[in-house]
């Protein structure tokens, strides 16, 4: 356990964002059982979009994106 005040300042902040970071991969693992179940425009271009943002706001690497992105569209194109 952290012992000086900014050490737990620091504690909490990241548990914070530890959080945040959770919330947005659940919601993007989440779209993509969706659009697997049922690949159609509108449910795999929700896991473009939260990808996107995912990306832009450095949740996940921009390859890690483009990787998703490719399998999506592999599966729209079937």
């Amino acid at each position: 356990m952290p012992v000086t005040k900014t050490s737990k300042r620091a504690l909490r902040g990241s548990q914070k964002k530890q959080l945040v970071n959770q919330e947005i991969r659940a919601s993007l693992e989440k779209a993509e059982r969706k659009a697997r179940k049922t690949p159609n425009l509108k449910t795999v271009s929700a896991v473009f979009s939260i990808a996107d943002r995912a990306v832009k706001k450095n949740y996940i690497h921009k390859n890690k994106a483009a990787h998703i992105k490719s399998a999506f569209s592999k599966l729209l194109s079937k």
